[in-house]
């Protein structure tokens, strides 16, 4: 789905560019992958939170009553080495029911080569799934095994400024990024006040 234009994005990318600088002048042990929850701390995450384009979509969703419960940059470095195993969001969430909402606004181009995420279509209809730690250099630390059974995964190709929506219960992951650019995205959390934790 489009939501920004050029511009738009270039700003959006220039803001998280300060702040990945920001937390690597600290020198902390944290990662690319470190800028998580921040939307109530950070303006400019708050504002991406916010943003009527994107909650539009996510209103057909989930209804007129929206909770942005969650925010993370998922940014996978050129030549990281880091992957995202197979993995339901909700597995990860002490809430009930599953009704979060994912979105997943490309602040750089997402495409097979930089690691784009893939999904495997209709898992979200077969609740939740066995999974088992996660083994090697991960970015989460769950995985779901024998995912071949559920059917060929689709790539999530997207270019900056737009968005996906999934479901919190649909099986997603991606492959470590063995290109030389960068793939960054920003997800968001909404639920419908129904949810608890």
């Amino acid at each position: 789905i489009d939501i920004f234009h050029r511009a738009e994005i270039k700003r959006h990318r220039t803001y998280f560019d300060r702040l990945l600088q920001e937390l690597n002048d600290l020198n902390d042990g944290r990662d690319a992958y470190a800028i998580n929850c921040y939307q109530t701390l950070c303006k400019g995450i708050w504002d991406l939170c916010m943003e009527p384009r994107i909650l539009d979509y996510v209103e057909d969703i989930v209804g007129p009553n929206i909770i942005a419960w969650g925010s993370h940059y998922f940014c996978n470095l050129p030549h990281d080495g880091k992957y995202v195993p197979w993995h339901q969001d909700a597995s990860y969430w002490k809430l009930t029911p599953a009704r979060t909402v994912t979105v997943w606004l490309a602040i750089d181009d997402a495409d097979e080569k930089n690691a784009a995420m893939r999904f495997i279509p209709g898992t979200h209809h077969l609740g939740h799934l066995k999974w088992r730690q996660a083994q090697g250099n991960t970015v989460l630390k769950q995985e779901i095994t024998g995912t071949n059974q559920f059917g060929a995964p689709v790539y999530d190709c997207l270019k900056a400024g737009q968005m996906s929506l999934h479901a919190d219960m649909l099986v997603h992951g991606s492959d470590p990024n063995e290109s030389n650019r960068r793939r960054c995205g920003l997800t968001i959390r909404y639920c419908p006040p129904i949810v608890r934790a």
